[in-house]
């Protein structure tokens, strides 16, 4: 009789116990998704805009968008986007659905992927030139379309943009970062206020 009433006791601690747990210590989610194509689990927030941000895990913004300084030769004065700094082949995902309607190099912003939907084209640039879209392909939120580029590439016919060293650079570039532009109807905008 003892041992049941232990046993019983024991067990009702228990359930008590879990249920205190999972009240006080399971995390709510809200407003977040875990994107199974990142095998890290990282989490993908979302905006008030519906956006994702395009580089999960990097949020440092080396240069934002506005007039500054040109950081190299034929970079312009002025930012048409925010640059944020990440390791060469880190993975960035598509902000929204959308279609692929832009994809080789283009100049100081070297290589580049646009993402178009509605009034909106969002630009990739200084990407891995191993492009694993294509023109046309349709996107889903969250979806890996890219991989931040090198510094240096090589091959490009008529590359004007090199490093102190004479070495061919992935458009006008210092080193290796996603430079995120947005237009809105063909008009530049800041990206970060969509964030």
């Amino acid at each position: 009789m003892l041992i049941q009433k232990i046993i019983v006791q024991l067990v009702c601690f228990i359930f008590l116990f879990i249920l205190l747990i999972s009240i006080f210590f399971i995390p709510v989610f809200h407003n977040h998704i875990t994107d199974s194509s990142h095998s890290n689990g990282e989490i993908i927030d979302f905006n008030p805009n519906g956006f994702v941000w395009p580089l999960p895990g990097y949020t440092k913004i080396s240069s934002p968008f506005g007039k500054r300084p040109a950081p190299t030769g034929g970079a312009s004065s002025f930012h048409y986007g925010a640059d944020i700094p990440a390791p060469p082949g880190t993975h960035f995902i598509a902000i929204h659905d959308g279609e692929i309607t832009f994809r080789q190099f283009l100049g100081a912003g070297g290589f580049t992927i646009t993402l178009s939907f509605g009034e909106y084209k969002v630009t990739y640039c200084h990407v891995d030139p191993n492009f694993i879209v294509s023109v046309g392909d349709k996107i889903k939120q969250g979806q890996v379309i890219g991989s931040v580029g090198p510094k240096n590439v090589y091959g490009v016919s008529g590359n004007p943009y090199h490093d102190e060293n004479g070495n061919p650079t992935n458009g006008a570039t210092t080193g290796p970062h996603l430079h995120l532009g947005m237009r809105i109807d063909g008009e530049y905008v800041n990206p970060l206020l969509y964030f």
